[in-house]
């Protein structure tokens, strides 16, 4: 664990490194934009810094275990051509649609805050996070340095780093990841920009699912139970005629009307269980896919890990899209047997659908799990396929805010929180503990070492002062801590 931290801890300053250069290239795109009018600059390299921050957003979730969403507006419609043939950009008419293209992709990078915050992150994470994450490596270097030009002090840094690694690189890991959350996370305008736009795209195709389910339902109680309910009555009427002169033949006719409506009444209730099953409404999601499990002619194992029920909507948004999955399974997969397991992490909610079966499923060539993307849609959901040739099929369904998960906000406590779990041990080790010991020892070599560049009258307090200060630091990170985990057992019970 210590091990795989410092080569974590390694790796992020380098890639902290890398991402001063691509400030300093985009800094220089900028000045040659703004000054020479090379606005061509501008796409490439805001492409270059999201990529860049991109790669530091999955470092963290993957390293640190921090999730950071992607903060970015929507991007612009392509320009409408109008019904002259020309494209208007403002006021002024192009025949091609490239130029406003382009403007628009250019004020859509240029006015998204989001461009902004990501060019000071590649500034900055050199010089917090980067430095934070890799101090132990950089010891090293310092240490195997200094003892090759024959210089004892080396020996302190290595000892510094193996008395320290344990505990130290696998905090400096996570800290970067808060730091990297805290500058490129999304904000609340971008949130909503994307939510906004989210929901314009999928509001077409919910109106066009509810309507086409709307006429599946008049269709089938148009040719099922009306018919028979039609049915009845004319059979009902028939024996009534024929009750004085041929009873035999009226209690037949009663017979066939009472088969006949005990038919209708089994087809509405398999009508309504299609718009929204009663186990499901009185019982939640987990009951609901463990009944549609038993109802189904395969082998299907459910495993079911709920905090508790969900909202209304989701709930019979990821039930349907079980029911669709498991009926293109019987369908389609020549399949034996089923798994769905049904978690959570986070706030989201995944479902996940296995078979046997002999693959192949493709979304694009049906219409059932098209209509699951549908239904996702309309809650930001996806639904994922992987079906080689030759099987096994793996379908997962993952509907995002699903459970209410209370992120605490950021105030004035968090950030003074994480400065001083960050920057303590600055002015505890080096600037403290360190210098003490070679002052005692009586050692020279001042180094970067305040205290000892300072008058020797000046000395002692400078050290006593630095290591009161990083103490000071750390009681004050690990107070707001306990506080901070106080207040969220309070708010969870």
């Amino acid at each position: 664990m210590t091990t795989r931290a410092l080569v974590t801890g390694t790796a992020l300053f380098c890639v902290a490194l890398l991402g001063e250069l691509v400030a300093v290239v985009a800094l220089v795109a900028m000045v040659l934009s703004t000054v020479l009018g090379m606005i061509f600059l501008v796409p490439p390299v805001v492409r270059l810094v999201r990529r860049l921050t991109g790669l530091n957003r999955r470092l963290a979730r993957e390293w640190s275990g921090v999730e950071i969403d992607e903060p970015y507006l929507p991007e612009p419609d392509p320009p409408v051509r109008l019904p002259d043939g020309w494209y208007r950009d403002g006021r002024s008419l192009y025949r091609t649609p490239r130029i406003p293209a382009f403007n628009r992709r250019l004020s859509w990078l240029l006015k998204d805050s989001a461009t902004w915050r990501d060019f000071g992150f590649l500034a900055a994470d050199m010089w917090a996070g980067g430095l934070l994450a890799g101090a132990p490596a950089i010891l090293v270097v310092v240490g195997v340095v200094q003892l090759a030009g024959g210089s004892p002090i080396g020996l302190l840094w290595l000892l510094l780093v193996l008395g320290a690694a344990r505990w130290y690189a696998p905090w400096a890991v996570h800290v970067h990841g808060v730091i990297a959350r805290v500058m490129l996370g999304r904000t609340e305008k971008a949130r909503l920009a994307q939510q906004v736009s989210r929901l314009a795209r999928a509001r077409t195709d919910v109106v066009d699912s509810q309507a086409a389910e709307l006429r599946r339902i008049e269709r089938d109680l148009h040719d099922g139970a009306q018919a028979r309910l039609v049915a009845v009555g004319m059979t009902i009427g028939a024996a009534e005629e024929l009750m004085e002169s041929d009873p035999a033949a009226a209690k037949a006719l009663l017979a066939k009307a009472r088969d006949a409506s005990s038919t209708a009444l089994q087809e509405l209730r398999q009508l309504v269980r299609g718009i929204h099953p009663p186990v499901l409404a009185e019982r939640g999601l987990a009951d609901a896919v463990r009944a549609l499990a038993l109802d189904t002619p395969l082998r299907t194992h459910v495993t079911v890990e709920l905090p508790g029920r969900l909202n209304a909507p989701l709930e019979s948004a990821a039930y349907f899209a079980v029911s669709e999955v498991l009926t293109n399974v019987v369908r389609h997969s020549g399949a034996t047997q089923a798994w769905i397991d049904v978690s959570t992490s986070g706030d989201r909610l995944r479902i996940t659908v296995t078979d046997d079966g002999h693959g192949g499923a493709d979304a694009s060539r049906g219409t059932g799990l098209a209509g699951i993307e549908r239904r996702l849609g309309a809650f930001d959901g996806i639904l994922a396929l992987n079906s080689p040739m030759g099987g096994p099929t793996t379908a997962v369904i993952e509907l995002p805010r699903a459970l209410q998960v209370v992120r605490p906000p950021v105030t004035w406590r968090t950030v003074t929180m994480g400065i001083c779990w960050s920057l303590c041990w600055i002015p505890l080790f080096p600037q403290g503990f360190v210098a003490m010991i070679l002052k005692l020892v009586g050692i020279t070599e001042k180094s970067w070492f305040l205290a000892l560049h300072m008058p020797p009258s000046l000395q002692w307090p400078t050290i006593i002062g630095m290591i009161l200060l990083g103490t000071g630091m750390l009681a004050t990170a690990a107070t707001l801590s306990a506080q901070h985990r106080k207040a969220n057992e309070v708010a969870c019970a």
